[in-house]
């Protein structure tokens, strides 16, 4: 294994004491318990938004804390959901009085820590709304999830609903869009590699040097099927067909196109990607009227990408252009 670490269970702390370091006009962070806030918060009479997971996808989510986007994010260990205590942290250093909105990926542990953190938050008169990401239309049901895993569509949803909670939407309101998001965004995603979790210290899986691993999690769970390497088109070709037949969407739909990054791949691959995508959306009178291209929800240092479409109408066309200003994302006044 060779990784810029010093001691692996010191790689959360280390890391997001550096990224405060490195982003305190726009963060600060507390180190015990682990949680990244904006810079500002609380922001009194705005509602709050709380997401986190297992660290070793950033820049999700720590990344897209700040004005226009998350409140905080709560890292826990790699690819191990966050506990209790920090998340309640910081949905109190968030709560601004208006309520709390938690974001929530698909996965067992996920799940049941920020359910067990709101259940505190309400005893503490915090009122606590959840919404659980679940994009990835590879598998039903994984080792890690009872129906289907929240990936990279997490962050188009915690874009769009800390646009809703910035222009002043109450708590009702900001659940209300991010489950529209919810219902309109389907992902998938291929593997060209494993990757290494520093405490392992060996690759999470094995693929041949000839094999990729079609509709793979973000932690490196199985997908749908294990096949030979294929020339990009067809590689796109395969995960998009499942992403277009699950709505369905149909001639006329305007969208956004984001390909993500597992966090080894190149931009020039992603953008060879993003190309083939293009031209299938096309052919079947989707418009592409807004776009993603990046390194957004990784795994480690894994090779491959993901597809995310979003299905737009005029609000969240508007809310997606609403001013964010993080680490990861940042464009508007």
């Amino acid at each position: 294994m060779k990784k810029l670490v010093n001691d692996p269970k010191n790689v959360v702390d280390e890391a997001v004491a550096g990224f405060g370091a490195a982003h305190a006009d726009i963060v600060r962070v507390s180190l015990d318990p682990v949680f990244i806030v904006r810079a500002d918060a609380p922001v009194a009479g705005k509602v709050g938004i709380v997401s986190g997971g297992g660290s070793g996808h950033e820049p999700l989510h720590g990344g897209f804390v700040g004005s226009g986007m998350l409140d905080a994010a709560v890292p826990g260990a790699v690819f191990t959901s966050p506990t209790p205590d920090p998340i309640l942290a910081a949905t109190k250093a968030v709560d601004g009085g208006a309520g709390v909105l938690h974001i929530v990926k698909n996965y067992t542990g996920d799940v049941l820590n920020f359910e067990t953190a709101a259940d505190l938050a309400e005893a503490d008169e915090i009122e606590v709304r959840t919404v659980i990401v679940n994009d990835d239309v590879a598998v039903k049901d994984s080792l890690y999830t009872a129906g289907r895993r929240g990936v990279a569509g997490t962050v188009l949803v915690e874009k769009i609903a800390g646009a809703a909670a910035e222009r002043g939407d109450d708590l009702t309101n900001v659940a209300t869009v991010a489950e529209k998001v919810i219902g309109q965004v389907r992902s998938m995603g291929v593997a060209l590699t494993p990757c290494v979790v520093p405490h392992a210290g060996e690759p999470s899986f094995t693929l041949a040097d000839d094999e990729i691993e079609i509709g793979i999690g973000i932690h490196g769970e199985p997908g749908r099927e294990r096949i030979k390497l294929e020339p990009a088109d067809a590689i796109v070709d395969r995960i998009l067909g499942p992403i277009l037949d699950d709505i369905p969407y149909a001639s006329g739909d305007k969208v956004l196109l984001f390909v993500n990054g597992m966090g080894g791949t190149p931009q020039v691959e992603l953008y060879i990607v993003f190309r083939r995508a293009a031209e299938v959306l096309a052919e079947r009178g989707i418009e592409v009227t807004r776009t993603l291209v990046g390194n957004f929800t990784t795994s480690l240092e894994m090779q491959g990408m993901s597809i995310t479409i979003l299905k737009l109408d005029d609000e969240l066309t508007a809310l997606w252009d609403a001013p964010v200003h993080t680490a990861a994302l940042r464009w508007g006044k």
